[in-house]
């Protein structure tokens, strides 16, 4: 007879050690801890949670049979509540880094990513981009001041000829000042038609100072015009991590991203959060934006005509795992269902249901 109960309380202890996950079933539910960050925890239209790492942690509590709740809280109070084991559980994009390893545990990594570059979108270059260039304000503007440089020329050989040379520069005074535009435009390109020209000591005196002057203006003009081509037709200047230095690049405050660039030295600029620094590039605000990947590529979708190209290079890789206290019972049971899940058909599904492809 005591040989029997003997035999139960062993029995009992060893079904209390290796299956902690389904007691939970029946006792106190687990406190998932949680933080907004789109797409992998966020709310939906009816109120509530969903997102990446949200359907993965319900797949898991569905095959281990586990009952929980999830709270939310910011992310310094998800971080204190993992480490002092007042929850249980840490759902969200949490970094896997050793100074977070040697405060708690993680599962299994389910999502690998890095920081990538955002940077304005850039047109293909071609006869229409050239066109577009030669109507930008700047092309406009030189145009504008040359002519009434031309008009203000124009003016002072009026004003010296009209009398003394009635016939070239006579008439009324639209005629006469258009006569005078015309000598100082082909004088400056140094045309030269010989159809207009002075016949005054003033006027002749203004001749030979805006021919030296009009050699200047035409090499600048040119200048001018090809630097406006040019730069409508280069390819973006950003293309890899190496191109930002010397570049204003946005980021967030007090993320991986930003002690990144200060590392680097890369001149920065903080904004409040992603939306706003990747609305700051196409603002013109910035050259770029530096963030983690699938976040820039959710938001990015997000921003309609207002989105950015995300280039390819990928730098910095970070991996994302769930977080529990130190010696949590449920770590290994959840590690084991996180590699099952994330190497299940469905997984890719979920993915790109949020990211796109």
């Amino acid at each position: 007879m005591h040989q029997g109960r003997f035999v139960l309380m062993v029995f009992a202890l060893f079904m209390c050690c290796v299956l902690p996950a389904n007691a939970q079933s029946t006792g106190t539910p687990l406190r998932v801890g949680i933080t907004p960050v789109p797409p992998f925890v966020m709310t939906s239209e009816d109120g509530s949670w969903e997102g990446i790492s949200i359907d993965l942690w319900r797949n898991i509590a569905e095959e281990l049979e586990l009952e929980y709740e999830l709270v939310e809280m910011s992310f310094d109070e998800l971080l204190q509540g993992v480490e002092s084991g007042t929850v249980d559980v840490a759902v969200g994009a949490l970094t896997m880094t050793a100074d977070r390893e040697a405060r708690f545990d993680f599962a299994h990594p389910f999502y690998q990513t890095g920081l990538s570059i955002g940077v304005p979108h850039n047109p293909k270059s071609g006869l229409w981009q050239s066109l577009r260039a030669l109507v930008s304000w700047q092309f406009v503007s030189l145009i504008a001041s040359l002519g009434l440089l031309l008009l203000f020329v124009g003016l002072l050989l009026w004003a010296v000829e009209r009398r003394r040379n009635p016939e070239q520069f006579g008439g009324t005074p639209i005629q006469g000042i258009g006569a005078s535009f015309w000598w100082a435009a082909v004088t400056m390109t140094t045309v030269g038609y010989g159809d207009k020209a002075p016949t005054s000591l003033p006027g002749r005196l203004i001749a030979l100072v805006w021919m030296f002057a009009g050699l200047i203006m035409v090499a600048s003009f040119t200048a001018a015009i090809t630097s406006s081509l040019t730069v409508s037709n280069l390819q973006r200047q950003i293309e890899v991590p190496q191109d930002l230095p010397g570049n204003t690049v946005a980021t967030i405050a007090n993320t991986a991203s930003a002690r990144y660039l200060r590392e680097g030295r890369i001149n920065r600029e903080t904004y409040p959060d992603l939306t706003s620094a990747m609305q700051a590039v196409y603002r013109g605000e910035a050259d770029a934006v530096v963030y983690d990947r699938a976040l820039m590529q959710y938001r990015n979708q997000q921003l309609g005509n207002q989105r950015l190209d995300i280039l390819p290079a990928v730098f910095e890789q970070q991996l994302y795992a769930f977080a529990l206290p130190s010696d949590s019972p449920y770590r290994a049971p959840i590690a084991q269902q996180v590699l099952r899940s994330t190497e299940s058909p469905e997984w890719e599904t979920l993915t790109e249901r949020y990211l796109g492809h």
